[in-house]
């Protein structure tokens, strides 16, 4: 009598390549909004570059005068607070650096070329935006900034640190962390007088489109080594 063979080999390749297949089309729809939403900013500093002379929309003006009106010491401490921790050497360098290294000593490689891809990549977009638009800054300001408005880099930094860490920590609490984290974020720069409301708003969309878009070629490896991780820690503990 001969021996047939078992074909459960077969039907496991054919499941694991019918959900690798399923995965790749579920990432291509947050892959389009995100670059929608980015070639949406881009629209918008060309809106606002060429009308009226890059003047600020009426919306930004009343925003500002609300500011204006708040003003005091007690908020203008931690606005220059988080002036600092989002921008300049300690911002833009040593906490992208140190979540990086952070990644790569809990032997998560992949996280951690996501998260510098996507830092890098969106201050380079910023910048290119800044410079390609030239947006004047409010008149008001009590910081010293960089030329150019729009988009927000402290804004679009947060928001982009916020989606990758939400991605790759898969908490709760990390999201809702980095979404207050990102709205202070956007309150400070319009109260420091750093930006109009509307730069900060195309900040967030930029950097939170960046780590999405980013993250969409990467999501198999990623998702791959957070499995694997987590089995070996289970393994661990059993």
């Amino acid at each position: 009598m001969s021996h047939q063979p078992d074909p459960e080999p077969e039907v496991s390749a054919a499941e694991a390549e019918r959900k690798q297949g399923a995965a790749r089309i579920a990432r291509r729809w947050p892959l389009y909004s995100a670059a929608a939403a980015v070639l949406l900013v881009a629209g918008l500093g060309a809106i606002i570059a060429y009308r009226d002379k890059n003047l600020p929309f009426s919306f930004d003006l009343a925003w500002m005068g609300e500011i204006l009106e708040h003003r005091s010491p007690f908020w203008t401490v931690p606005a220059l607070v988080m002036n600092n921790v989002g921008g300049g050497l300690l911002g833009a360098l040593i906490i992208p650096v140190l979540i990086t290294v952070i990644f790569l000593v809990l032997r998560r490689p992949w996280a951690a070329l996501y998260f510098a891809s996507a830092t890098i990549v969106s201050a380079g977009i910023v910048q290119l935006l800044k410079n390609v638009y030239g947006r004047p800054r409010p008149t008001d300001i009590l910081v010293s900034s960089d030329l150019g408005s729009f988009p927000s880099g402290h804004v679009a930094n947060a928001a982009t640190m916020a989606v990758v860490l939400g991605i790759m920590l898969v908490r709760a609490w990390v999201w809702i962390a980095g979404i207050v984290y990102t709205l202070a974020m956007l309150v400070s720069r319009t109260y420091l007088g750093a930006h109009w409301l509307s730069d900060t708003v195309g900040g967030l969309v930029l950097g939170a489109g960046v780590a999405v878009i980013i993250w969409a070629p990467l999501a198999y490896r990623l998702r791959l080594e957070q499995t694997t991780r987590a089995a070996a820690r289970r393994a661990r503990t059993a």
